[in-house]
This record gives structure tokens, C-alpha cells and sequence, in this order.
């Protein structure tokens, strides 16, 4: 890596399948490697304090270009001493190009060469972003990792706009490798190529060549079923540097981060644990707990006790009832919880990767979700 004070090391590799422990340094800390990275998009991790975050055992946040550079713009975050400070959280921190917002807000995007022009979700106002301007916002923003712009597009969609929206990413990848002049901040390649085998190759290839800190494998968990997710990692993490860490964009459920991290994925960011806490979903070993469900009202147990936050003694019981009672502080513990989960996820799985038993630990926690958990006696 060539920015001063970013270190990537592959520790070791699972002798029984491709999953990797891993360590990515920073200046702003270490990110021990299979991590899930909690989504703050607009500064926030809805409904939590950054001291309720890293209290969960998150390592790194995620922060959505787009949104920021809307709403209170860049260029303010930067006054008041960039987004580390704005939003209290001195750890590592990724942005995201604004290049998903292409596909969430297509009917309001016009794509060309130059780059995207948006029409403002808040108050219709024009919002051009180029590779060159997405480059710009995130160096304002002052964040660690910083995502290149990437021509996301819907599928099911021909072949031919696949390859359009995919050598365009490439085209633009280098324009943002080109624009970037941060030293305190690395850039991240983005593979696309929709479901096609040859396309997602020819792009990691591709952005290989231009040497890029990390790689990110995105346009995926769109709506796809998960065995053509499964089919994308299998042909893209062994053309992508092994020397480099490897980030699956927007994924996702538990299942889903076991499935990935066996193929060789190292970081992930997903809304997931704290959209589904704020709806009264709890995750546990023996699969997801609906807390609204008449089964729990007297039910004096904890959501998991080895799910260790300062929340972890109250009863389910008692959760149900913040919920019943619309108390905000509900959709407050489940975040927290499902957060702990997920951290707690990938920590057991780095343990089991360095003795080479993620295939003994990935089977054994597939076993449990696959139980009916809203009975008696789970």
C-alpha cells in the first residue's frame, strides 16, 4: 500500500478452504480480518452513539458519499475537522463512492461518460457526481478507505448494458485513481460484471492492473438468489490480488457472511443487524428471534447470554414489551444486540480460520440457524 501508515498482511489461510485471516492497518487503528463493518450512512449508525458502536466490537464504520455530500455537504464536515471528528468516532472509517445510488435512484440519474447526474431525493436538486467529484467529496470528508465510482445497474439486464455498465467502471476507476491526491487515504477498486463469469473476471483483471489498495466485489445482494452470489465470488476472489484485502459490498445475513468469508472475503457492511433490530429481529446461534411474537411475552430469558453487550441480562420478555409499547429504547437494544452478534460472528470465525476448523465452525453455526427458533425451549 502505498499511503503512508496502511499495512495489509495475509496471516494465514484456511488449510480446507479459502478463508482468510487477515490484518489491514490504518493511522486511525487496526482492522483485524473477517470484519463486518456497521453502516453509518449519514454520519450515524441509526439510533446508536459511536461509543454504543465500539462497544459492540466494531473496528471500522461505513459512510455513504452521496448522502453526506447532500446532507450537511462535504465541504462543512471538512470545516469542522472532517467526518472522524464530526460524528465522534476516532477508529477507521470507509465511504462509499456514491456508485449504489445509481441503481436505488435510477428513475432520478442520468448516466454518461462524464459520470452520474442525480436529481436530490430531499429537494430535487441537481447533483452532478463524477469519478473525479466522488474522489473530491470523500477526500473532504476525510475518510480512511475511500470507494471508487462504479456503474451499478438492475438486473435481469442484456449482455450488452452489462458490458456497457462494466468497462465503464474500469474507465472510471482509473479517472478516480488518477484524481486521488490524499495521502492519509487509500482507494479500493470495485469488480462488477453483473452474473457473467468472463465480465467479472475481465474486470478484476482489469483493475488489478491499476494497482489499487483493495478490491471490492459489488452488484451483488440486488435480488439475486444466493447461489448466483455464491457462483460471482467463486470466479472473482481468485483473479483479484491475494496480497490485498477483498470487500463484498452490502452483504448481509449471517449466512451469507460465512458463505463469503469460506470463499475468501475479508470485510462486509450491511443494514441488516440494525434495520432488522429497529423491527424487533433479533439474530442468535439458533436462527432470528421475532421479539413481537406472542411466544415471548413471559419469556424471562436473555436473547443470548454469549452475546455479551451491558444489555445482554434483560428478558426477552421485557424487549417484546418496549416494542408493544413503541419505547424507542427497543429498536435501541436489538441494534446493539445485532450488532454484538455480527461482531461476535466474526470473531469466532478468525479463531476458527487460524486452526484451520472454519469448515468445523461454518457447519455448526449453519446447523443452528437452520432451527425453528419462536418455540418454546429455544
Amino acid at each position: 500500500m502505498k499511503a503512508a501508515g496502511f499495512e495489509f498482511e495475509l496471516l494465514h489461510i484456511d488449510k480446507r478452504c479459502g478463508a482468510r485471516l487477515s490484518r489491514l492497518t490504518t493511522p486511525r487503528g487496526t482492522v483485524e480480518l473477517p470484519a463486518f463493518m456497521p453502516v453509518g450512512t449519514c454520519g450515524s449508525v441509526k439510533g446508536l452513539t459511536a461509543q454504543q458502536v465500539r462497544a459492540t466490537g466494531a473496528q471500522i464504520l461505513l459512510g455513504n458519499t452521496y448522502h453526506l455530500s447532500l446532507r450537511p455537504g462535504s465541504e462543512i464536515v471538512q470545516q469542522l475537522g472532517g467526518l472522524h471528528k464530526f460524528m465522534d468516532w476516532p477508529h477507521p472509517i470507509l465511504t462509499d463512492s456514491g456508485g449504489f445510488q445509481l441503481f436505488s435512484l435510477a428513475k432520478l440519474t442520468k448516466i454518461t461518460e462524464a459520470g452520474a447526474t442525480f436529481r436530490s431525493h430531499i429537494d430535487g436538486c441537481e447533483l452532478e457526481l463524477t469519478p473525479e467529484r466522488s474522489v473530491q467529496i470523500q477526500e473532504e470528508l476525510g475518510s480512511d478507505i475511500a470507494m471508487v465510482l462504479d456503474h451499478l445497474i438492475e438486473l435481469p439486464a442484456d449482455r450488452a448494458a452489462v458490458a456497457d455498465a462494466n468497462e465503464r467502471t474500469i474507465r472510471w476507476a482509473k479517472r478516480c485513481r488518477d484524481a486521488h491526491t490524499r495521502d492519509s487515504q487509500i482507494q479500493f477498486g470495485i469488480v462488477q460484471g453483473g452474473l457473467d463469469p468472463a465480465m467479472r473476471r475481465n474486470c478484476a483483471r482489469s483493475l488489478g492492473d491499476l494497482d489499487f489498495a483493495g478490491y471490492a466485489i459489488g452488484g451483488l445482494s440486488v435480488g439475486e438468489p444466493p447461489e448466483e452470489m455464491h457462483k460471482v465470488l467463486d470466479v472473482s476472489c481468485p483473479v483479484l490480488p491475494e496480497q490485498k484485502p477483498r470487500y463484498l459490498m452490502g452483504v448481509g445475513t449471517p449466512t451469507d457472511l460465512l458463505e463469503s468469508v469460506k470463499r475468501g472475503v475479508d470485510m462486509f457492511d450491511c443494514v441488516m443487524p440494525t434495520r432488522n433490530g429497529r423491527n424487533a429481529m433479533a439474530f442468535t446461534d439458533n436462527g432470528h428471534l421475532k421479539l413481537r411474537n406472542q411466544v415471548h411475552r413471559t419469556d424471562p430469558r436473555p436473547l443470548q447470554m454469549e452475546v455479551e453487550t451491558e444489555y445482554s441480562h434483560l428478558s426477552r420478555a421485557y424487549i417484546r414489551h418496549l416494542f408493544m409499547a413503541k419505547e424507542m429504547l427497543g429498536p435501541i437494544l436489538l441494534s446493539i444486540h445485532n450488532l454484538a452478534y455480527y461482531h461476535r460472528l466474526m470473531r469466532q470465525a478468525r479463531e476458527a480460520i487460524k486452526a484451520d476448523s472454519f469448515l468445523d465452525f461454518y457447519e455448526q453455526r449453519m446447523a443452528g440457524w437452520g432451527k425453528k427458533p419462536d418455540i418454546a425451549g429455544v
